[in-house]
């Protein structure tokens, strides 16, 4: 089935193009979701991972809403190459164009694959196609375990083996590169030396998927944060508090050690459909380690697919404020503002930033197949952040509350 759902923007109607000069045909195909999306926040908005503004009493179109074109070139029978355009709104304000794909894949042999240039990094169940609306059975991927890992590609290459044991097809991946990603604004995640391993099998109507990822983070162009480390060390050797000298260089994300971990389960028999993941992170910077989890369940009747699910994100740990709350006696005026406004900037970090924070969402939504190529959506969630806002972003002070969310999607491909 998810090998099936990998296939659909690659197999669906595509155009031909071949010039004068001879050389192969170029296949194009695409896919996009058309949406609209509804919060009945105040005070915040909601959005997907790595968006800079949301909906918040408010009908936008931009949160759920992409477009994706796709060129293929078998140039012959062991090498092809692969181009992968996507519109949509990500870290800025307005809709962007990035190039998620863009490689050369050399067929080893018939179990053996190599590709080389920017490809998919692959750290969840939906990797390659968390994008295309139509081969996902919900609206969107759950955000909780979603927005943990802010990379959805990287440039460097990737092998992929695949091999049959009687009935169950085992197929192993292994990606190594690098990449810069949007975070918000001119706020930018670098990772360095990224290095993972996918695993999965299917058998019948059965995935099993484990994979595991490690990198070098940093986090570029961050005025607050820079801010902050820079007045934690200069207040530290100032006052000679060699405490925030120590957590000036914890907090700080340069080149610091991350890694993934996820595991997943999908089951598509006698119309039930069945979809859990569970994932871990950790860092050795200011960004949470944090533990997220969803379950979906559905069950298709005719061209309708009533589903439900409900997703967690949790903070395992978190950078401890060694901030004292005021200076010793003798200690100049400036000293205990200083130290409580720099412990009012470390308490903010956890509840700070894409990915950051605690909440947990219970969903209920429709899917209808009403033609060939074309699904129509509607979805309803109930998000409750906890100790802090949430994923949510743009968060006024005091927010706190649990937000509806409506939206309804056309998910195409072609």
């Amino acid at each position: 089935m998810i090998a099936t759902l990998l296939a659909l923007p690659l197999a669906a109607s595509t155009a031909q193009a071949q010039d004068s000069a001879g050389f192969p045909p170029i296949k194009i195909s695409g896919f996009g979701t058309a949406a609209l999306t509804y919060a009945n926040s105040e005070g915040a908005e909601f959005v997907r991972p790595n968006q800079a503004a949301g909906s918040s009493k408010d009908f936008r179109t931009g949160i759920d809403s992409n477009l994706g074109l796709q060129a293929d070139m078998v140039v012959n029978s062991w090498l092809s190459l692969t181009a992968q355009g996507l519109v949509r709104r990500d870290a800025e304000e307005g809709y962007g164009a990035e190039l998620s794909w863009a490689f050369a894949k050399a067929r080893i042999s018939d179990e053996l694959s190599v590709r080389v240039g920017r490809v998919g990094l692959p750290v969840f169940m939906i990797s390659d196609y968390r994008n295309v609306g139509y081969a996902n059975h919900m609206l969107r991927p759950p955000a909780e375990v979603y927005s943990q890992v802010p990379f959805n590609s990287i440039d460097g290459l990737d092998l992929t083996w695949q091999h049959g044991f009687g009935d169950t097809s085992l197929t192993a991946q292994l990606a190594y590169g690098g990449v810069k990603a949007p975070l918000s604004g001119n706020i930018h995640a670098k990772g360095k030396n990224v290095a993972a391993l996918n695993i999965s099998a299917e058998h019948g109507p059965f995935t099993l998927r484990a994979g595991h990822a490690t990198t070098k983070v940093s986090v570029e162009d961050s005025v607050s944060l820079n801010t902050l480390v820079g007045g934690l060390r200069a207040a530290g050797a100032g006052y000679r508090f060699n405490q925030l000298v120590t957590l000036a260089n914890e907090i700080e994300a340069h080149d610091k050690r991350a890694s993934f971990s996820s595991l997943g389960l999908a089951m598509d028999w006698n119309n039930i459909v069945l979809q859990a993941e569970y994932a871990k992170r950790k860092t050795k910077t200011y960004i949470n380690d944090t533990s997220a989890w969803y379950a979906m369940a559905g069950y298709r009747m005719g061209k309708f697919m009533p589903y439900a699910s409900h997703s967690v994100l949790k903070i395992d740990g978190a950078i401890v404020n060694t901030v004292p709350a005021a200076c010793p006696a003798g200690y100049p005026a400036a000293c205990t503002p200083t130290m409580q406004q720099l412990g009012a900037g470390v308490r903010r970090l956890p509840n700070t930033g894409v990915g950051q924070g605690e909440q947990s969402t219970t969903t209920l939504g429709v899917r209808w197949d009403f033609a060939s190529s074309v699904a129509l959506k509607a979805q309803v969630d109930r998000v409750t952040p906890k100790n802090g806002t949430g994923l949510f972003v743009n968060a006024q002070p005091g927010f706190r509350d649990s937000v509806t969310v409506g939206a309804v999607a056309l998910d195409f491909v072609f």
